[in-house]
């Protein structure tokens, strides 16, 4: 009897399906446990700050050379000669010409990842205070003390001192103490247009994570990574039991065992393939468009935040804020967020003022700004979009490193730009930034060169877990393998994995599904 013409396509269509799941499916597995894997040490960097890997265990572009890799942020001054540098080596005590350097991390808990100094104050009382991804450290002359801030988000941005308070930025908010022990918590009020709107990066970045539903929201993400590790492995193993049932076969073995195994293990990849279909699919694109190429026409883009979610904060300034100085010739706070660069009135008491112009500042956030000059309003603002000069009285701005005028005005640069400075250092006999890449070069100085890296410090640093699970996740791990190629990585094995869970729920739903029924 002949076959219908229904039955036909729908042969047809199950035989190119199996074909677009199979061979894509064999070759991302390896990715896939990648990505999951990374994926839930990234959602949990707490649980993790703790663990370790040796950097000598890593690619070449993994090693200390030069202060690279933001090593230094930089430094605050004790005396007119000693001074503390600090970064992602946690802190050291030197003098002005960078000659020894002295260990100063004891206190702080196990793990690189929990001395990484974001920001230090040396206040006038001599106080000196190192503010962490994990909180706030006071130090006694021995050790690092823990502070204890009266709030849910412990990660310090920024520390400055005024008028004898010491002035405290979180990511949401600012703390104000006179003693260390009391604090006034405040909500930075919100500029007169604010569209209280969120960025579309923002809000991937959050749906992807599960992030925007809190620490529940994470662990359902968590639980979808597991999934997908599953549906990886029990994918190959479906391949191979074929192969071993040949093999058995050919040595007259019972074959009972490895068919009933066969069975099973198709019969949960089917299941959970069906289940987790839809929420991997979202899950994929969301990550596409957090790295570049995807990244970059979103990266302006603003929209609405999701009701009842983590972004939908009554605070404007919710997980925005990264610097914060004291703007002498206006008189006013001037503050580095997410959104641009706004002033602040000295109570905090009026809406913000976004300032035009303003330096470009990449999406990753403000790594230097402060006084570039004795002259008030000239400041130096640095980012993985460059380093810049910009003179406030004028209204200008220049490129510190090409020398040339800066036109643009946008609210935030590019994300990466040839110059990715991550922090400066300016002593009594020159300056210095420090480019994550390349290292530490002299900006300004006669007769001054990079002081060397110590062995004690390149050779016994090592490189923590959760950066590492960052490394594989984004595909930056493959740079020194296929050079910018690996900006395709993030793309290409998303397409891919469309393809595979695209094809097997259509599998499940042209067979099994109707096989089950």
């Amino acid at each position: 009897m002949e076959p219908t013409k229904s039955k036909t396509t729908k042969s047809r269509w199950l035989k190119t399906m199996r074909k677009y799941h199979k061979w894509p499916g064999i070759v991302i597995t390896i990715f896939i446990l990648f990505f999951a894997t990374s994926g839930i040490i990234l959602n949990h960097r707490d649980w993790f700050s703790s663990v370790d890997i040796n950097r000598s265990y890593l690619p070449p572009d993994y090693r200390l050379t030069n202060w690279n890799l933001a090593s230094i942020k930089g430094a605050v001054h004790l005396t007119t000669s000693d001074m503390v540098v600090y970064g992602n080596i946690g802190a050291w005590l030197t003098n002005n010409k960078m000659e020894y350097f002295i260990d100063l991390n004891d206190g702080f808990p196990k793990g690189i990842d929990s001395r990484k100094v974001e920001a230090m104050l040396y206040t006038d009382d001599g106080i000196l205070l190192a503010g962490t991804l994990f909180g706030l450290y006071l130090f006694n002359g021995e050790f690092w003390d823990k502070i204890e801030i009266p709030t849910s988000e412990k990660r310090i941005t920024d520390l400055i001192e005024r008028q004898n308070q010491i002035h405290i930025l979180t990511r949401s908010h600012l703390l104000i103490t006179d003693d260390l022990k009391s604090f006034e918590i405040i909500t930075l009020p919100e500029y007169a247009d604010d569209d209280n709107k969120v960025s579309l990066f923002r809000t991937l970045w959050t749906l992807h994570s599960g992030e925007m539903f809190g620490e529940w929201g994470k662990i359902v993400v968590d639980i979808l990574g597991l999934g997908l590790i599953f549906l990886g492995v029990s994918g190959i193993l479906h391949w191979l039991f074929p192969k071993w049932v040949k093999r058995r076969k050919r040595k007259n073995g019972s074959i009972q065992s490895l068919k009933s195994g066969m069975k099973t293990n198709l019969k949960w990849h089917n299941k959970i393939g069906y289940i987790l279909a839809f929420f991997l699919i979202f899950t994929t694109i969301t990550g596409m468009f957090l790295r570049p190429p995807l990244l970059i026409p979103i990266a302006q883009s603003r929209v609405a935040k999701i009701p009842f979610s983590k972004l939908d904060n009554p605070n404007p300034w919710y997980d925005k804020l990264r610097r914060i100085a004291w703007d002498d010739l206006n008189n006013k706070y001037l503050v580095s967020t997410s959104e641009g660069f706004f002033h602040f009135d000295a109570n905090f008491s009026e809406s913000a003022n976004y300032i035009h112009p303003q330096p470009p500042v990449s999406i990753m956030g403000c790594t230097v700004l402060e006084p570039y000059t004795a002259i008030p309003g000239v400041w130096l603002v640095g980012s993985f979009s460059g380093l810049f000069q910009w003179d406030m009285q004028s209204n200008t701005i220049q490129n510190v490193i090409t020398r040339r005028p800066v036109m643009s005005t946008a609210r935030m640069g590019p994300p990466i730009s040839s110059n990715l400075i991550s922090g400066y250092i300016r002593t009594n006999r020159a300056e210095y930034l420090v480019e994550y890449s390349r290292g530490m070069e002299v900006l300004s100085g006669h007769a001054v060169s990079v002081p060397s890296m110590p062995a004690g410090i390149k050779d016994a640093t090592p490189f923590s877990l959760w950066n590492l699970a960052l490394e594989v996740h984004t595909g930056r791990i493959f740079n020194h393998l296929i050079g910018s190629w690996y900006i395709l990585y993030i793309p290409l094995a998303g397409i891919t994995l469309l393809i595979v869970i695209i094809s097997g729920f259509v599998i499940w739903w042209l067979a099994h599904r109707k096989k089950r029924k």
